[in-house]
């Protein structure tokens, strides 16, 4: 099963568009050494207006030297997500300022605590690949609390990790925790265990911190996926062929910014454009121009060779409901058919309103579902069943038999939280509703799984560079240097 929507004609006349807009328009860059790094590579660079225009030849040659294969690595580095390699990975939302306990409640900014509880939420769902903070906790100060963040995560999940990367000084005491973890430099560089998610800020600019950091994270040479989020007719003009246009050049620039910090740098193509809702005002997360934007753009990314990031698997519903479980498993489902390798941030109660374990419960049902849908099918001489239809033969029936008992449990789908009770059965149980049983899950998940405890040297450790960062940041200076 394989979903397109846009022809080879179309990509390279996308391709090109973006080309021309990177030559003729150019991009902001606020930053002065990248000013200089990118003249020195043949762009045109304006430095007044801190703009750069970038020719042709200097984007090829940072396609090429781009890394388009990469693996992050959990604490228990069994745990992988694999980038470029043909495995599909799921993570939960990198942090939100709000969290909602329960569908329909009140919201309150997000805490320390509400990313421990995210981690071993996350950390429970075994199809997760990588486990995000979901909070963006509020009473931490916003210099340290990356740092505090990517601690509270260790403790709390085996899995690999997404957060938010806030600057330069952040980043590397982060790069400093991710030694200790591994034990050494090298060992930190072969086995990443999170990336910076580079975000240009659309149209056409990148944030001074954004590139800023990037020189910190190179030193591990930790894999950037490169995401603009570019709304049709807001910040991206008003066609779903003009965004798509755009968007690739941002990303485009930011690759090349990427290959100027540091040749041959890992990198994920972030095809992350939406739309936004004239009536509404508000940016749409899974209407059917998301499910576009996500199958075009992977389209994109794969034609360049690059590893893809598509925000699909999304809903603007407020709860888990009809609604949700229908924009979430459309799009999902199809940006996976694209052959993305990497799909949303879930567990998002509506546009970015709040983070929701309820919702991230529903949407790993989904997940399930899909890659249930989009296995492999096994079509050998003895699943096919020849000899077992000549042994039963016309009228007979195949329940009692070995082959069925042999085979069913691979070639049947058992959900966790969809309903195929008979209906009388299913009354008696309490007539649940999906959210309902969400909800039952999510507590049940909650009280019972424990993950691994980190090692208390480890801990110990851990503990020591996050108080170094709290004390140095408060006070205003440099922040820790890479061992």
């Amino acid at each position: 099963m394989q979903a397109y929507l846009i022809t080879d004609e179309q990509i390279l006349k996308i391709h090109h568009t973006s080309l021309a807009i990177l030559d003729k328009v150019g991009v902001q860059v606020p930053h002065q050494e990248m000013l200089a790094r990118f003249a020195d590579a043949g762009a045109r660079v304006d430095h007044p207006a801190q703009r750069v225009f970038i020719p042709s030849a200097l984007v090829e040659r940072a396609l090429q030297s781009a890394g388009k294969t990469y693996t992050l690595y959990g604490r228990d580095l069994t745990r992988t997500a694999k980038f470029g390699q043909g495995a599909r990975n799921y993570n939960s939302i990198a942090g939100e300022g709000l969290w909602v306990e329960e569908p329909g409640g009140e919201r309150r900014p997000t805490s320390l605590l509400d990313v421990a509880t995210a981690a071993r939420f996350g950390d429970a769902l075994e199809a997760l690949t990588i486990v995000g903070a979901m909070a963006d906790p509020q009473e931490v100060p916003v210099g340290v609390r990356c740092v505090e963040v990517l601690a509270t995560l260790l403790a709390n999940t085996t899995k690999p990790l997404t957060f938010w990367y806030y600057d330069r000084a952040a980043a590397r005491w982060l790069n400093e925790i991710m030694i200790v973890l591994r034990g050494d430099v090298q060992r930190a560089e072969r086995y990443p265990l999170c990336y910076p998610f580079f975000e240009p800020i659309s149209p056409l600019r990148f944030p001074f911190h954004g590139i800023d950091l990037l020189f910190e994270t190179a030193r591990l040479n930790l894999p950037v996926p490169i995401g603009p989020m570019a709304q049709m007719g807001i910040s991206a003009p008003g066609t779903v062929a003009a965004t798509l246009a755009q968007q690739n050049a941002e990303i485009l620039a930011g690759l090349c910014i990427t290959q100027l910090v540091r040749p041959g740098m890992p990198v994920c193509y972030g095809g992350i454009c939406h739309a936004f809702d004239m009536r509404t005002t508000q940016m749409i997360f899974s209407g059917p121009e998301q499910a576009i934007f996500g199958v075009a753009m992977t389209q994109m990314g794969k034609h360049y060779g690059l590893p893809v990031y598509i925000n699909v698997g999304l809903t603007d519903a407020k709860r888990p409901d009809a609604q949700a479980g229908m924009e979430a498993g459309i799009t999902l489902m199809l940006g996976a058919a694209a052959g993305a390798d990497i799909f949303g941030h879930l567990g998002i109660s509506g546009m970015d309103q709040a983070a929701s374990l309820d919702m991230l419960a529903m949407q790993h049902e989904i997940i399930r579902y899909v890659e249930s849908t989009l296995r492999a099918i096994d079509f050998s001489d003895e699943a096919l069943g020849f000899d077992e239809i000549s042994a039963v033969g016309p009228g007979g029936s195949y329940i009692d038999r070995d082959f069925t008992a042999n085979f069913f449990r691979r070639e049947l789908f058992f959900p966790t939280l969809l309903d195929r009770e008979y209906y009388e059965a299913w009354r008696s149980s309490g007539a649940m509703s999906m959210e309902e049983r969400i909800r039952e899950r999510k507590r049940a998940l909650l009280a019972s799984h424990q993950p691994e405890p980190l090692p208390d040297d480890i801990s110990r450790e851990i503990d020591r560079i996050v108080a170094a960062a709290r004390q140095e940041t408060m006070a205003g200076q440099p922040a820790g240097v890479l061992r």
